[in-house]
């Protein structure tokens, strides 16, 4: 969710306590004012100079967001505006200013860091945590990293649904209405495919064993076409959604904890999550890397968590915090994404495959 990896810059990155394992930038990243070999404090004095932070992508509201920006504030200075978008139109913005870049950094689905890697669209940047991430969750020059990890889960509405499914062994064999999502459009409703495939035999090159799956699930006349929006949820229009484990848990807590219950299917999901880009021609660079470096702190990882995003490196979480979170024991079916390039692939083929092979068969 696909790596078109680039080769290592031909020099070494200084690392020590106080150094900022900086990303060594490409030739073609033409920003001055981000110096590869800046330490942390250099970073940071820079970026109070700077004094804003512009993202895109990035409300308050996803997984809460707005403790990061409070804290950049609050600790650095930082003033900060965000404006919401898709992933997709992140990137088009990006390209689109070129280097009369509007702003700084922006949180994309992880196909997308590829992406915006090829496009030479960033700025790359490590952070100082850089070697507590997962190879799977990184490209090699910090051009991408994952921030927080989704996976692909179950809400159920019990006011509707008898018995919660939790496998999609149970999911197919119900009697209730599915809510997937618009897989034309949308990343959660596309990986909800492709989890469905994975538990099914299927892989990122091979999703056809999903499209089969959710094929018989529409010849029931089970697929529904109802948003899982929270609006949804609480009137009761939603049954069973399939949707990533963050929003689930919010979903449940915003409106009734008791109501409504999330599950990882036991027999196989698939483990996502969202990169930040920082933008080659971004007007405050160093606000930006000091953004990132501190999304990837203890305390901008328990921020994200309090938005019930898996934060991606290992971190103590409060524990009224991890109460909220589903057990580690529940994501023991679920692996992340071992094909990158082969899902970039299919993911582009889906939208097509799913109009011709699943909902032409919905009634």
């Amino acid at each position: 969710m696909k790596k078109f990896r680039k080769l290592a810059i031909g020099f070494v990155c200084v690392s020590a306590l106080s150094m900022v394992l900086a990303g060594c930038g490409s030739e073609e990243n033409t920003n001055q004012a981000a110096a590869e070999d800046d330490t942390l404090e250099t970073i940071i004095e820079k970026a109070k100079e700077e004094g804003e932070v512009v993202s895109l992508g990035m409300p308050d509201t996803w997984a809460n967001w707005v403790g990061t920006w409070e804290d950049l504030e609050a600790e650095y200075g930082l003033s900060h505006v965000d404006t919401d978008m898709s992933s997709a139109e992140e990137l088009a913005k990006f390209e689109s200013e070129g280097k009369d870049g509007t702003a700084d950094i922006g949180d994309v689905g992880i196909s997308f860091g590829p992406l915006a890697e090829s496009k030479e669209l960033t700025l790359p940047y490590k952070t100082s945590y850089w070697d507590e991430i997962p190879d799977w969750a990184k490209d090699d020059n910090g051009d991408w990293l994952l921030s927080y990890t989704g996976t692909i889960s179950f809400i159920t509405d019990k006011d509707n649904v008898d018995q919660a499914p939790t496998s999609w062994e149970d999911l197919q064999s119900g009697d209730y209405q599915v809510s997937v999502g618009d897989v034309t459009v949308a990343n959660q409703a596309q990986f909800a495919v492709l989890a469905a495939a994975i538990a099914n035999g299927g892989s990122e090159s091979d999703i056809q064993p999903g499209l089969d799956y959710y094929k018989e699930i529409a010849e029931n006349g089970r697929l529904s076409t109802v948003d899982a929006s929270v609006a949804n949820l609480e009137k009761g229009e939603i049954d069973v959604a399939v949707v990533w484990d963050f929003n689930g848990l919010n979903y449940r807590d915003q409106i009734d904890a008791d109501r409504f219950e999330v599950t990882v299917p036991t027999d196989g999901s698939i483990i996502s999550g969202y990169t930040t880009l920082i933008n080659k021609n971004a007007p405050h660079p160093n606000a930006a890397k000091l953004a990132r470096e501190y999304i990837l702190s203890d305390k901008g990882q328990i921020n994200l968590a309090e938005g019930y995003a898996r934060p991606i490196r290992e971190v103590e979480l409060p524990a009224e915090i991890a109460e909220k979170l589903l057990p580690d024991s529940a994501y023991e079916a679920a692996v992340p994404v071992e094909d990158n390039a082969a899902w970039d692939e299919t993911s582009v083929e889906l939208p097509e495959l799913w109009q011709s092979e699943v909902l032409t068969y919905a009634k």
